[in-house]
């Protein structure tokens, strides 16, 4: 691999130089005063672009995985049933840690390739009379699948059946890069990571409660220690954590905020738009197919592509990395070696992104598929030429 060109992956992404000094600082006390100069902006910073004005915002030494954990371990105890969709190998690894940690999980079964199914869970929420569900999962922006699905859809869900189950949703994708509405949407606990629409390494997991989940936190009984919100609350009011936090990250982390929130957050998802939509004008040019079953849920961060039967997909990825240092995404579970994805997501342009269009090309050119080198690359070239980003004159 080469460290001068930009990653395709859909995570960890590029880093901003800016971001990588901020990351880049001397020692400094973590009890201290100073420290909470960092943490407190930062966490205002998440709060912003999670588009809420009362989420309370827990910033872990981990990842989108932990992120999960802390969901679970803080508001539910074992034994309690969980509704969740298995659509995707994220999906898919969140119910496994469900059932791990001694939660019954109803999971509904759902095509690798299509978004959450909102009116089955309707259908489901309606059924429990009970209120024996007591948390709904769903995954944002399915990574494996290159999937985006209505949350809005889902709160509309609970709120046909008057559930009052909580919603746990996992924004590790999609946060900071595409639209998301806590408050609006009635989440009560969104889960990201510092390694995605945050551009900074991997290392932080980043979670938003609703007061209705800091109340549940009251009840659950599940084991927690690293992940207890109420410890790192306690920490919070005396600038501190209950143990050494990643002061470097954090920097990063209220940098990564003010980049974004500067940007305008509208002005940040059109962009991820705009470079997601030339990626797939590029795949249509080259005569292949998303795995994402229809427009509508067609992800903005990631494009999982499908190849011809027979073909590995892996070996592009491959290929690309040994031949040109360039790294796209491997397929993952119930399509490994069936898509190869691209990763379009945090810092990145126009320019950066036909580079690796122009990569996949050859590859795939190399590996004996019948594909015309610049058509994909003509192709975005033609959107991105008629739908300029507005921001450039401001941003200089």
């Amino acid at each position: 691999m080469s460290f001068q060109n930009p990653v395709f992956i859909p995570g960890p992404t590029n880093i901003p130089e800016a971001l990588r000094k901020a990351c880049d600082m001397p020692t400094i006390d973590h009890r201290s005063p100073l420290f909470g100069q960092i943490l407190h902006p930062a966490r205002a910073g998440v709060q912003e672009i999670l588009k809420s004005g009362s989420a309370e915002v827990f910033i872990f030494p981990s990842t989108g995985t932990g992120g999960w954990e802390t969901a679970l371990t803080n508001c539910l105890s074992a034994g309690d049933k969980i509704l969740a969709a298995r659509s995707g190998m994220f999906s898919h690894r969140w119910i496994d840690m469900c059932q791990r940690h001694a939660l019954d999980v109803e999971i509904v079964e759902t095509p690798w390739g299509e978004g959450l199914p909102a009116h089955r869970y309707e259908e489901i929420l309606t059924a429990d009379k009970s209120h024996q569900i007591k948390a709904v999962l769903a995954t944002h922006n399915e990574t494996a699948t290159g999937v985006k699905s209505d949350i809005a859809a889902v709160r509309t869900a609970l709120d046909a059946a008057g559930h009052p189950a909580l919603l746990f949703v996992d924004g590790v994708s999609s946060i900071g890069s595409m639209d998301f509405r806590f408050d609006e949407w009635g989440v009560d606990v969104a889960v990201t990571g510092s390694q995605k629409g945050f551009m900074l390494s991997a290392g932080l997991a980043i979670v938003g409660f609703s007061d209705k989940a800091m109340q549940a936190t009251k009840t659950g009984t599940l084991p927690r220690t690293f992940f207890d919100v109420h410890d790192m609350a306690k920490g919070y009011d005396n600038n501190a954590y209950p143990y050494t936090p990643a002061v470097g990250l954090l920097n990063g982390l209220n940098m990564a905020c003010d980049m974004l929130l500067k940007e305008g957050l509208e002005n940040v998802f059109a962009r991820h738009t705009r470079i997601a939509t030339g990626v797939r004008a590029a795949v249509d040019a080259w005569g292949l197919e998303l795995c994402a079953a229809s427009p509508e849920v067609y992800s903005d961060t990631v494009s999982a592509i499908r190849t011809p039967d027979g073909f590995n997909a892996t070996d592009i990825v491959t290929h690309a990395a040994e031949t040109y240092g360039v790294a796209f995404g491997v397929g993952l579970g119930e399509v490994a070696g069936k898509v190869f994805r691209i990763g379009h997501l945090g810092s990145l342009t126009d320019v950066m992104t036909l580079s690796g269009i122009a990569t996949a090309e050859m590859c795939m050119a190399d590996l004996g598929l019948d594909i015309k080198l610049g058509s994909g690359v003509a192709a975005a070239q033609e959107f991105y030429r008629a739908n300029p980003a507005t921001t450039l004159k401001d941003a200089a």
